[in-house]
This record gives C-alpha cells, sequence and structure tokens, in this order.
C-alpha cells in the first residue's frame, strides 16, 4: 500500500497553511496504512479452516489414513495462514464493523498524542484516514464544536471516504482542507497570527 510520497505530503501542508490563514482553527492531517495489524486474524480463520478439512475428508472414506489427515491439516493451516496475512486478504476476513471500531479508536488516539485538545481556543481539527480501513474521520475541538455542529463534515467525509476508496488519497485530502476551511473562516474566522501546531502531513505506517 503505497502512502503518499513527499511532494504530495508538502501539497498537503501548503494546503493547511493557506486555510490557517484565514481561521483560528489548528489543523492537523494524520494519514494511517492501516489501523491495526489483525495479527490474530489470518491464523484464527486458518485454524477454522484445518477444523473443517477432517469432515470434509471424511466424506471420501478409504482415501486418507490418519497420517495423511494430520499432514494435510498442518499444510492447509500454514498455506492459509501464510495467504491470510496479506494486507487485502486480511481486510477482507474482518467485519466493516470492526475495522472501522479500530480506526474510529486510533484517530481518537491520534487526537490526544497531535495535543489537539491543548489549543489555546480549543479550535484543534484532526483530518484522519486509514487507508486500509477506507476510513475517514474529522475530529474538532470544543471551540469549534460549539460553533458548527458534527453534521457539517458528514458530507465531506463522505466524499473523502470515496476518494480514498478510487485510490485519490491526495486529492480526498486536498478537497477535504479546501470544503472544511470554507465553513471555519466564516465560523471560526482568523483574529490573530498563529500557528500551534505543524502542519505537515503525519504518516503511521
Amino acid at each position: 500500500m503505497a502512502l503518499l510520497n513527499e511532494k504530495e505530503q508538502r501539497e498537503v501542508a501548503e494546503a493547511i497553511k493557506r486555510v490557517e490563514q484565514e481561521t483560528d482553527a489548528e489543523l492537523v492531517t494524520v494519514l494511517a496504512a492501516q489501523a491495526d495489524n489483525y495479527a490474530y486474524i489470518p491464523l484464527l480463520w486458518a485454524g477454522i479452516f484445518a477444523l473443517v478439512v477432517p469432515g470434509a475428508i471424511n466424506y471420501f472414506p478409504g482415501w486418507w489414513d490418519a497420517s495423511s489427515l494430520l499432514l494435510v491439516q498442518w499444510a492447509s493451516f500454514i498455506v492459509l495462514a501464510l495467504v491470510f496475512r496479506l494486507p487485502a486478504v486480511t481486510t477482507r476476513l474482518i467485519p466493516r464493523s470492526v475495522r472501522h471500531w479500530r480506526a474510529s479508536n486510533l484517530a481518537r488516539r491520534q487526537f490526544l498524542e497531535q495535543n489537539l485538545h491543548h489549543t489555546a481556543a480549543g479550535t484543534g481539527m484532526l483530518i484522519f484516514v486509514s487507508e486500509a480501513e477506507r476510513y475517514v474521520e474529522i475530529l474538532v475541538d470544543h471551540g469549534i464544536s460549539s460553533r458548527l455542529s458534527n453534521e457539517t463534515w458528514t458530507d465531506i467525509v463522505a466524499a473523502f471516504t470515496q476518494r480514498v476508496r478510487q485510490g485519490q488519497t491526495l486529492q480526498g485530502f486536498l478537497d477535504c482542507i479546501e470544503s472544511c476551511g470554507e465553513h471555519l473562516k466564516q465560523q471560526v474566522p482568523a483574529t490573530h497570527e498563529r500557528d500551534e501546531l505543524p502542519n505537515r502531513l503525519i504518516i503511521l505506517r
């Protein structure tokens, strides 16, 4: 999975800088390759399939002895465990609700780790993306939520999510930042020059 390169990351940083010239909001962008490594998922599914093998083979009596059956079980477990470790396969083995729950948890951890709750006027905003989960979320501190409802970001998040699904993460970031900026400059306009948090795109690999 290819995350944004340095040139693309600079484009995101420049977009943030332009928006912050017109608003007191402090935007931070985070792009994660995936919200969790889901290390247990390949082993779980491989184990289930390996346990099913004896029952399936019983439909062909006389073909297998105990040692051959054990060999097939182990071979199927090992092969499937390796195949299921491929990121593109792993994410499809996990219910969407679980993937989004993990991504949402990571977004909230990043909100705290990036000190978005410590801005002077409570005007921190996080734009979070997890590519593997095709997940986008916007989180804001009280200085913004008191002026703009959560519904403000619904369409912006939906449009960004579609961009991520299409493999257009960079354009998704640029469109999202610009759209957020339109709302922010009206409801949270710039009152003085400030730059409390870094403008760069934070990459979680």
